[in-house]
């Protein structure tokens, strides 16, 4: 069990802060309850669904062996973002039912124009794989 502490951290260690919009793909009765929660309680309002239509600050991806192509809900998410926003692709760890290899993660990544940055455990069954943007021309 964390404490608020430990899950705040977790939370900021994702990249996201107050006022910030992350809308959320693939969620499940299987995601982590205390990350969601640390999360809303880190940007201070609920995360936002698939179906939301506005800009968004960041993106978070459940996404499981058996769920609908990765490249696809990886376009979805990168519709709404703002720049340099930050995408988390959150996979069950090895072991557990419905892991990704992180090939898979890093192939969808790299279809739609993005490169892994970082990989870390993220809940008790969760890990968590950051995606950025390649660099653009400015």
């Amino acid at each position: 069990m964390s404490s608020s502490t430990e899950g705040s951290t977790r939370a900021q260690r994702l990249g996201f802060a107050a006022g910030q919009v992350v809308q959320e793909f693939g969620y499940d009765d299987d995601a982590a309850a205390d990350l969601r929660t640390d999360l809303e309680e880190t940007v201070e309002v609920e995360l936002v669904g698939e179906d939301y239509d506005d800009v968004t600050d960041g993106a978070l991806i459940w996404h499981r062996a058996d769920d609908d192509d990765l490249s696809d809900v990886l376009m979805d998410a990168l519709g709404g973002l703002d720049d340099n926003g930050p995408v988390w692709v959150l996979t069950p760890k090895a072991g557990r039912p419905g892991h990704v290899p992180p090939s898979d993660v890093e192939d969808a990544a790299t279809t739609c124009g993005m490169h892994v940055m970082s990989t870390f455990a993220v809940a008790d069954d969760w890990s968590a794989t950051r995606l950025s943007s390649r660099g653009r021309g400015k």
